[in-house]
């Protein structure tokens, strides 16, 4: 697949819901195993383009989440939900030997997903899952707990804008996107919105009324645990920078995954990217082909100890 080529746009009904998925070299599919990616809160499947065209001839997919890009809106109360879609999809698909790639949230869904379905899986890829500590599910939210009943800061985003450039020229000196790779977060942008159905402009693709239910029922699933232990498949593991005592609960640029993850799973090894922020895949699309194709530590990253 060089020259970046344009995947094709799909639909696929799961769970009563329609999501939108993306997907490049179909002519490969059966030749080689097929790698499907799943994103993070509040981005789209569209943001993988820059790694996936590092990755050669091969089937790839990557799906829209619930809520998110082109797939359809419905608030989100529980993350399982997220791990019973990836799981349908894959199911109704009829995908096997799949590697599963997923970040943030993404990571937590391909969990639920590759435990469900233990013999579709080839191996898992998992950048910063939000899997945390297993006393914090069921206890109070975070975001509850510091923002009472009112809505998740998110929820109070900017919606509308005249353009994906628009768009871009806001973000491009804001962090996190400051540090995304400027065709990343071209792509963010372009493929982030949709025509605003009321006036003239565009609005963000994952309304912010979404994102920030995604945020408010982080940790209500306690089964995701049960889900770690059961996969079998090998697991690479990628750990951001530690998250301070005193974190910022809106900075999302530390890890959220609990460093004691790694010893959950069966057959898991883990690199911790020290000095990496939670972003890294928007940072570095290279650095995720090179960990797709090779399955190790690429030369040039730096890794630290667990902790």
């Amino acid at each position: 697949m060089s020259g970046a080529p344009q995947p094709v746009e799909r639909r696929v009904r799961v769970n009563g819901i329609e999501l939108a998925f993306f997907e490049w070299g179909s002519e490969f599919q059966g030749r080689s195993a097929p790698v499907l990616f799943a994103h993070a809160t509040g981005f789209h499947a569209r943001v993988w383009d820059r790694a996936i065209a590092l990755l050669g001839d091969r089937h790839v997919l990557a799906l829209d989440q619930r809520g998110h890009g082109r797939s359809e809106k419905v608030e989100i109360s529980d993350w399982s939900v997220f791990g019973r879609d990836l799981t349908a999809f894959v199911r109704e698909l009829d995908l096997h030997d799949v590697i599963g790639v997923g970040h943030s949230m993404g990571g937590y869904a391909l969990t639920e997903a590759a435990a469900a379905l233990p013999d579709r899986f080839q191996r898992l890829l998992l950048m910063d899952p939000v899997i945390q500590a297993p006393d914090v599910y069921g206890a109070h939210n975070a975001y509850t707990d510091a923002f009472g009943d009112i809505d998740h800061p998110t929820a109070r985003r900017k919606n509308h804008f005249a353009s994906s450039e628009a768009m871009f020229e806001r973000f491009k000196g804001r962090a996190p996107y400051s540090i995304f790779a400027p065709d990343v977060l071209c792509d963010y942008c372009q493929y982030g919105l949709l025509p605003d159905p009321e006036t003239e402009g565009f609005v963000l693709a994952c309304p912010p009324r979404i994102e920030a239910s995604v945020y408010m029922s982080s940790r209500i699933s306690s089964e995701v645990y049960e889900s770690v232990r059961a996969i079998r498949v090998p697991v690479l593991l990628l750990r951001a920078k530690l998250t301070p005592p005193d974190r910022n609960l809106m900075d999302f640029s530390y890890s959220p995954t609990w460093p004691g993850l790694v010893d959950e799973f069966a057959d898991a090894r883990e690199h911790h990217l020290a000095d990496r922020t939670h972003f890294f895949p928007l940072e570095s699309p290279e650095l995720v082909a090179e960990f797709v194709l090779n399955d190790s530590t690429p030369t040039d990253t730096e890794t630290g100890p667990k902790g």
